[in-house]
């Protein structure tokens, strides 16, 4: 899969655009009739980027596979995926499509207010136990195994119910997550990540992740990604760093490591093709990138997660 990048004219009318919205602060609607708001969303779909928002999420990915990225995080999904995202953390999922395709309810999301976490622990004292959780969320956690399943299935439930049913299937939901073993957490950003995104730089950011999420296999360029945002070479990556806490190259360094793990999870190519097929373009280099972001070698860390 690629994305064409605009020359001349049509770049500076994309970067002209995208760099005058704001919609990278999500605002999430208040929802009268629930103390949280769940939704449901196709893919690709406005509501799917690159974004933050002052309230934490609850996420479950049903339907495909593609890359995700939270904070300075880049992993792989599948069905399945459930993930917590806390307060203010920049967030999203971008699936695997062919040309033209559309995944029907692909999300199914929980956001809620952590000030109406805390209110309601003064009376409901029992409520307290999720504090820490939300703490931790700060980093974004990924959940695994039956936890992940178990979510899964208080998010879907909440979905078709409504009054006190929806309200005992979001209990049981913070029940599931709060107290989920460690080794079925995944926690995903580092400790020092702090984002410091306006509407210009996150808008920045989403086209970036896009032309880098749609080529990372191939020949990706900084001079391409600063060219598609109207920067100088130098600025763009002064910026980037700035809006993400990481450097453009390490960007796609991460994408194409974490995509190197799931074909080594789910696939029976070579180790050789798979260096080649996530764009590194030297073995050795990869194997040396492999084993200093894993702790461990491509053949190791098959063996280990096929084990």
């Amino acid at each position: 899969m690629s994305t064409a990048v605009p020359t001349d004219g049509a770049t500076a009318r994309l970067a002209e655009r995208l760099l005058g919205m704001r919609a990278s602060r999500e605002v999430i609607p208040p929802d009268p009739n629930h103390s949280v708001r769940w939704h449901e969303h196709d893919y690709p779909t406005a509501a799917a980027r690159w974004n933050y928002h002052p309230e934490f999420g609850i996420h479950l990915i049903r339907k495909g596979t593609g890359k995700f990225i939270v904070g300075d995080h880049i992993g792989t999904f599948e069905a399945g995926h459930v993930s917590l995202v806390g307060s203010g953390l920049p967030h999203d999922w971008v699936s695997d499509l062919e040309p033209g395709e559309v995944i029907e309810g692909r999300d199914a999301l929980i956001q809620f207010d952590g000030k109406w976490v805390e209110q309601t622990a003064e009376l409901v004292p029992e409520l307290a136990e999720v504090k820490p959780l939300l703490e931790q969320s700060a980093r974004g956690i990924e959940f695994l195994g039956r936890t992940a399943e178990a979510a899964a299935a208080a998010i879907e439930a909440m979905g078709v119910s409504s009054g006190l049913a929806r309200l005992h299937h979001l209990m049981e939901l913070f029940a599931v997550l709060s107290r989920a073993p460690e080794e079925e957490r995944r926690y995903l950003a580092e400790d020092w990540f702090r984002p410091q995104l306006d509407g210009q730089a996150a808008a920045v950011v989403d086209i970036v992740l896009e032309y880098v999420f749609s080529n990372h296999a191939g020949n990706v360029k900084m001079a391409e990604a600063a060219a598609l945002v109207g920067m100088p070479e130098p600025t763009f990556s002064k910026y980037f760093k700035r809006a993400t806490g990481q450097n453009f190259s390490d960007l796609v360094r991460k994408l194409r490591l974490a995509h190197a793990r799931r074909l080594l999870e789910h696939s029976d190519k070579a180790v050789s093709d798979v260096c080649y097929e996530v764009g590194f373009s030297n073995l050795s280099n990869f194997n040396r990138h492999f084993l200093n972001d894993a702790g461990e070698t491509p053949r190791q860390y098959r063996q280990r997660t096929r084990g």
